[in-house]
């Protein structure tokens, strides 16, 4: 249960992430975990990946310049749990998850063209990226057929077990 000023921190933190157009944001302090996340138009700010606690989030707050965009320092990401107003329901879009862990090539080949594009039409079984693990190449296929909306992993970055790759509106 939070008491009062916890209570009147969360609604300072809503209104400060709300006039920097910070997207979405994490935060962990003791047994409080809480997760923002706002519907609509993207953020000017990165948003962070990680939890903050209460102190660091006040010196941010309190450097933070006349509607400047701040992003808090990423920590690992950890579960939350909501504590915003419901968000409006959004469009259920079906997520290819990473099966292992390694890194993310959204091409065969440096330089070579995407295997797909946001808006390309695809079939299961269709190859949609690489992630290598191992020095072997690990082709991800599609597991249900529609339209790529976002793809959500960088190539060339590390991917995680079960970490969404791709987003795609299922026919």
């Amino acid at each position: 249960m939070m008491d009062g000023n916890k209570l009147k921190e969360l609604r300072e933190l809503v209104e400060f992430l709300k006039a920097n157009e910070i997207a979405e944001f994490d935060m962990e302090q003791d047994d409080l975990k809480v997760r923002i996340k706002f519907a609509g138009e993207p953020a000017v700010a990165a948003a962070p990946t990680g939890g903050i606690d209460l102190a660091q989030l006040s010196r941010l707050m309190a450097s933070a310049p006349a509607g400047g965009a701040v992003a808090a320092p990423a920590h690992a990401a950890a579960p939350a749990v909501s504590a915003a107003a419901p968000a409006p329901v959004e469009e259920a879009l079906h997520e290819v998850k990473s099966p292992i862990v390694g890194t993310f090539y959204e091409s065969p080949s440096p330089g070579a063209d995407p295997f797909v594009k946001i808006g390309d039409q695809v079939e299961v079984g269709q190859v949609l990226c690489i992630v290598e693990a191992m020095k072997l190449m690990n082709e991800i296929e599609a597991d249900v057929a529609g339209e790529v909306v976002k793809r959500i992993a960088t190539s060339g970055q590390p991917v995680e077990y079960g970490q969404p790759l791709f987003a795609i509106r299922a026919r």
